[in-house]
C-alpha cells in the first residue's frame, strides 16, 4: 500500500479509536497521505503512546473523548471546527464487543453497554459531522461494521444487532446527506489487533477459524486501512451507501 496514493493530501480528518489497531494504522497512513488527522479515545495513556508513535507533528492531534456521552462529541466537534474550520473526513472506528449469552439472558446492563459504544457512539459522531459537511456541502464518512452483522454467531448476539444498525444508519445518512456526502461502511471479519488477540491468540481457535477463508488467513489491519482509504478518496465518488466486507472470501464458501 506504500506505493499507491489516494488523493487526500490536505484532507482534514477525525478517526474514533484512533489510539490503537486499526484506527492507529489508519491515522498512520492518512498522515502518510499529508492529511491533518485527529484521533479520539478515551485513556490518555493510550492517546500519549499513539501521539508519540505516529510523530505526525502539528497535522497530529488527539483529544479525549467518550464518543456515546453527547456533550463530549459536542466538544469534540467544536475543537474540530476551531482548528481546521471544516472536517473531510469521520472514520468511525470505534468497537467493543463482550461475551454475551443467549438474548433472552442478557443482562439489560450489558446490552446498553455494548449497543451505546457500537452503534450510539456512530450516531452521535456522524450526527455532528453531517452537520459540518452539509454546510460545508462536501465530506465523506466511513463506518467499520463486522461480519458479525451478517451472520448470527455464539455469544455475539448483541455485537451483532449493533453493527447491523451501523450498517443500516449508513444506508439512511447516504440517502439523506447525498448528492455532496458519502457514507459508506467496511464490515471486516476477525483481524489481528489487540481486540481479537483472546480468539486468533489461541492456536485451535486461529486454526478454526482460518479453515473457513479461501484466502488462507487472518486479516491484518492493512487489510482495512486499504479499503477504507479507497472509500475516502475521489476514487469512490460514486459510492455511497454501501458496505464492503472484507472476510477473505469466507461468505462465498
Amino acid at each position: 500500500m506504500d506505493q499507491m496514493r489516494f488523493g487526500l493530501e490536505g484532507k482534514t480528518a477525525l478517526i474514533t479509536g484512533g489510539s490503537r489497531g486499526i484506527g492507529l494504522e489508519l491515522a498512520r497512513a492518512l498522515l502518510a497521505e499529508g492529511a491533518r488527522v485527529m484521533i479520539c479515545g478515551r485513556k490518555p495513556e493510550n492517546l500519549e503512546a499513539a501521539a508519540a508513535e505516529l510523530d505526525g507533528g502539528e497535522n497530529l492531534v488527539t483529544v479525549g473523548a467518550h464518543i456515546a456521552q453527547d456533550e463530549q462529541v459536542e466538544a469534540m466537534f467544536q475543537q474540530v471546527e476551531g482548528l481546521w474550520g471544516r472536517l473531510d473526513i469521520l472514520v468511525n472506528n470505534v468497537g467493543m464487543n463482550l461475551m454475551t449469552s443467549t438474548m433472552a439472558d442478557t443482562d439489560p446492563a450489558l446490552w446498553r453497554k455494548i449497543i451505546d459504544t457500537n452503534l450510539t457512539g456512530t450516531f452521535l459522531c456522524s450526527r455532528a459531522a453531517a452537520r459540518l459537511m452539509r454546510r460545508q456541502e462536501g465530506g465523506k464518512i466511513v463506518s467499520v461494521s463486522s461480519v458479525a452483522a451478517h451472520k448470527a454467531a455464539p455469544a455475539m448476539g448483541v455485537y451483532g444487532v449493533a453493527k447491523a444498525g451501523v450498517e443500516m444508519l449508513t444506508r439512511v445518512l447516504a440517502a439523506e446527506l447525498a448528492p455532496k456526502v458519502q457514507v459508506n461502511a467496511v464490515a471486516p471479519g476477525m483481524v489481528k489487533t489487540g481486540f481479537s488477540r483472546p480468539f486468533w491468540s489461541n492456536p485451535d481457535l486461529h486454526d478454526q477459524v482460518v479453515s473457513r477463508i479461501p484466502l488462507g488467513r487472518l486479516a491484518e489491519t492493512s487489510d482495512v486501512v486499504g479499503p477504507i482509504l479507497f472509500l475516502l478518496s475521489p476514487a469512490a465518488d460514486y459510492i455511497t451507501g454501501q458496505t464492503i466486507i472484507l472476510d477473505g472470501g469466507a461468505q462465498v464458501v
